[in-house]
C-alpha cells in the first residue's frame, strides 16, 4: 500500500461518520481504522485496497453491565 498514513485517515473517516460523526473520539476512530488496515495487509495487499474503499459494517458490542 502506497501510502498507509492516508489509507487509515480515509477508513478512519468512513468509521466516523458510520458512528455519527460524534465528538472526542477521534483517536478510537483512528485506532480501529489502523487496526483493520494493517490486518488486512498482513492477511492481503488486495484485501487492503478493499478494506479502505468499502466501508465495513459496524459491530456494536454489548455494554458491560455493573457487577454488585
Amino acid at each position: 500500500m502506497p501510502n498507509l498514513e492516508e489509507a487509515i485517515r480515509e477508513r478512519a473517516y468512513h468509521l466516523w461518520v458510520a458512528d455519527g460523526q460524534p465528538d472526542g473520539k477521534a483517536e478510537v476512530h483512528w485506532m480501529h481504522a489502523q487496526c483493520e488496515i494493517l490486518a488486512a495487509s498482513v492477511a492481503s495487499p488486495a484485501v487492503a485496497d478493499i478494506a479502505v474503499t468499502k466501508p465495513a459494517r459496524r459491530v456494536r458490542f454489548p455494554k458491560k453491565q455493573n457487577s454488585r
